[in-house]
């Protein structure tokens, strides 16, 4: 489990390609000085295991299964990603709970000057924009943020100058792909209604539906 704030920025110094699977190997730029082979680490928002340390690089495995559903399998050598340990439960909890189970891929479509700050846009698909609330909280690329506004197809976040110093956001373009983590509340909830199962594509959408929840005593 994670919080979202990333501890700092690393560069994938080897890419190694074994069948469907892929390792790397990450240079992190901050230290890392009690990490253990077995430890989680996020990995721009995919939570993966260490599976060998060397002096100043970890490396770790990536299945098929990450691959499909993150932007991992992208990266290239030199590329940075966002670094974060696992959460201890001594820790404050400064940003929101992140698993690091990606649930799918956004597009950046805007990004805009606002004051001191970055306005980004990103788009979804209907399978994460259902979980998706205005004020709500999102991991993009491992990144714990606030939902600004949202729609059916798309949803804004702010960087601010802090966050932006720390991770990768404010290095990409438009047009670059970035991996999203729902909150997990939304999805539970959603299941926890009877005959309901969390939303795919190829299945009806759920009948919870702001009139559902108005006429079951919730809302105005």
């Amino acid at each position: 489990m994670f919080t979202g704030l990333v501890e700092g920025i690393g560069s994938i110094v080897r890419l190694e390609r074994t069948g469907g699977d892929v390792r790397l190997t990450v240079e992190p730029r901050f230290d890392m000085p009690d990490t253990r082979v077995g430890d989680s680490v996020s990995v721009n928002g995919v939570c993966l295991t260490v599976t060998r340390l060397n002096a100043g690089f970890f490396s770790t495995d990536v299945s098929g299964e990450s691959l499909s559903r993150s932007t991992l399998g992208k990266l290239k050598t030199g590329d940075e990603v966002n670094l974060e340990r696992a959460l201890r439960l001594s820790d404050r909890l400064g940003g929101h709970l992140v698993s690091g189970h990606v649930d799918g891929i956004g597009k950046i479509l805007r990004m805009e000057a606002r004051e001191r700050s970055r306005l980004i846009r990103i788009g979804t698909t209907p399978g994460l924009s259902r979980y998706i609330v205005e004020k709500g909280s999102i991991a993009v690329d491992g990144v714990s943020l606030t939902v600004n506004r949202c729609d059916a197809h798309s949803f804004e976040v702010n960087i601010i100058p802090q966050t932006g110093k720390e991770t990768t956001l404010l290095k990409m373009s438009v047009g670059e792909s970035v991996n999203i983590e729902t909150d997990i509340i939304g999805k539970y909830v959603e299941k926890l209604f009877p005959g309901n199962e969390p939303y795919s594509e190829t299945k009806p959408a759920s009948a919870v539906d702001r009139e559902f929840l108005r006429k079951h005593g919730f809302g105005d």
